[in-house]
């Protein structure tokens, strides 16, 4: 019986990939992606057909997924980061109907820049992406208060596109009315890929020309610090 598999690949790094997202494409007669994700698959998509759409074509690649999988073929559905956060998984579970599925899960862009930045996330932390095309913006600010007031790190998705360049200023402001102007933000660009660019800034700091929809903000909470170059939230241990 042919199955799908769902599957996070990533920040886009090969290195990032697991090994069982690995063995998942290969397993696969039938890959299906957004056309600058299947890129960083390289090699691995030699041999199988490829099926890729552009911007906003998430719907259409899910069921053109579960097509090819009632057709009789093993197909991979492949999503940036972990399928299971902003990814494919949530869809392709909500149209399935009487097939096989199995969800592999992927390094996601915050744990990665966490990575690159330190140890930033040691603590409790909230993922928010500002992208309004799925959720309104009075919910996406009400999460930010709450993440703020009970001082989560704050890890930034989809911060600033060219059709939303005043959001991730707007959620600066909200989260400066809990947090300090000095709280430490870092700023990673093309996480585990090519041309990575790191900014360790504060929130009062923040160069909003330099953010785009391929960075990720990660804002500490009020005990995180920054010391030689690392971006540090302590998790309470007694180091003495």
């Amino acid at each position: 019986m042919a199955k799908l598999y769902v599957i996070g690949i990533g920040p886009g790094g090969r290195e990032y990939m697991t090994l069982k997202a690995i063995e998942a494409i290969k397993r696969s007669d039938i890959i299906v992606g957004y056309t600058p994700y299947i890129d960083y698959l390289g090699n691995l998509v030699k041999d199988k057909e490829v099926f890729s759409t552009g911007m906003k074509g998430e719907i259409e690649r899910c069921k053109l997924a579960i097509d090819k999988v009632r057709s009789g073929k093993n197909t991979a559905i492949i999503s940036t980061g972990d399928a299971g956060l902003y990814g494919m998984a949530g869809p392709v579970l909500e149209l399935k109907e009487e097939i096989e599925v199995e969800i592999i899960p992927g390094v996601t862009a915050a744990f990665s820049a966490a990575s690159e930045l330190g140890s930033p996330i040691m603590h409790d932390y909230a993922s928010i992406s500002l992208s309004d095309l799925l959720t309104p913006w009075e919910v996406i600010e009400n999460r930010i208060e709450k993440a703020a007031e009970g001082d989560f790190v704050i890890a930034i998705y989809n911060p600033r596109s060219k059709g939303r360049k005043d959001h991730l200023e707007k959620a600066v402001d909200i989260i400066l009315k809990y947090k300090s102007q000095e709280t430490p933000v870092g700023i990673v660009k093309n996480s585990g890929r090519l041309n990575r660019e790191i900014i360790l800034t504060t929130l009062a700091n923040i160069d909003y020309e330099k953010v785009d929809m391929l960075s990720i903000l990660i804002i500490g909470n009020s005990n995180t610090y920054i010391n030689d170059g690392y971006m540090i939230t302590p998790r309470g241990y007694d180091l003495i």
